[in-house]
């Protein structure tokens, strides 16, 4: 059988139902490629096992991450046919970790933005795709995936909105637009047509006029950020360690939070808001950036002493 084949058939079920797979579906495609490559013919937790140790070395919540989108595509498999073999869970242990955001300085959002746009290609696509789409995320704090899966009738330029189809979680959500922001997108939008000589079907695109790929975005973003000195430079493609395309988006929620404490206004109020603008679930996800970021930590904690201060003075 060829792994390759049944994953398209598992992908395609899977975001029929909803779910927004980019990092899932590159984790699985390693893996079935893998699986081709060894000739087997069903999963099994030898299998899986085998593969995770042919793996780059990674925190335990990476590894356990890796395991379990393997087991749940096995069980899928396993639904089809029962020779296919779902490994126990917790076979391989560990707990899910956020990463600490990195917050990109201006200087760094602009310098990032401005050597994307130097990025080579025949007609001058890449460069203007990327530096537009490093640039929409550093201003809306959109998911990769979000951003990739935009398609040119979800931006509405007289109204100002653009509307977010493929939200996690299958939510779909309107974003209000700065007047900047809706003319650099319409501005890429006539640009790109240009180019292709025609309106392509997603938004961001490549040179050849297809959706821009989650694996093609994030190398691109790695190659810029070694280009510029905020990851080290690495042979055979690497993408090295260093700030990710991700930190762009908490990039944005940090400023915003920090902007309302430095404006004086009721966080707890306009927490919703970013919690809606974010495309959170639960508000609790967005207090996050409290803790994860010690300045916003710092001007909370003074804003609740001095609360607490003014109150005893009554």
């Amino acid at each position: 059988m060829s792994f390759l084949c049944e994953l398209d058939r598992y992908l395609t079920l899977r975001r029929a139902l909803g779910a927004v797979l980019s990092t899932e579906a590159r984790i699985i495609r390693r893996f079935a490629t893998f699986a081709d490559s060894d000739g087997a013919q069903h999963v099994s937790t030898n299998l899986i096992m085998r593969w995770l140790e042919s793996l780059p070395s990674a925190s335990p919540g990476t590894r356990a991450t890796r395991f379990r989108v393997a087991r749940q595509f096995a069980e899928w498999l396993h639904g089809i046919d029962p020779r296919h073999e779902a490994p126990p869970r917790g076979l391989v242990p560990g707990h899910l970790q956020r990463v600490h955001p990195y917050i990109y300085s201006e200087a760094e959002i602009i310098a990032i933005i401005e050597q994307a746009r130097t990025l080579p290609s025949v007609y001058g696509m890449r460069g203007l795709t990327c530096s537009t789409l490093f640039g929409l995320i550093a201003v809306t704090g959109l998911r990769i995936g979000e951003a990739l899966g935009l398609d040119p009738a979800d931006l509405d330029v007289e109204a100002g909105l653009l509307q977010v189809r493929h939200g996690k979680l299958g939510k779909e959500r309107l974003l209000p637009l700065d007047r900047s922001v809706v003319q650099r997108l319409e501005g890429y939008g006539r640009e790109r047509d240009r180019l292709l000589g025609r309106r392509p079907e997603a938004f961001f695109v490549t040179c050849e006029g297809h959706r821009l790929g989650d694996c093609g975005a994030r190398y691109n973003f790695a190659h810029v950020c070694q280009q510029i000195g905020l990851r080290e430079r690495q042979l055979y493609l690497r993408h090295g360690r260093g700030p990710r395309i991700h930190d762009l988006r908490h990039t944005f929620a940090v400023r915003t939070m920090l902007n309302w404490y430095r404006l004086g206004k009721d966080v707890g109020r306009e927490m919703i808001k970013l919690t809606t603008w974010l495309g959170h679930a639960d508000p609790a996800h967005t207090y996050w950036y409290l803790k994860a970021v010690p300045e916003l930590l710092e001007l909370a904690s003074a804003r609740i002493t001095g609360a607490t201060a003014e109150a005893e003075t009554q």
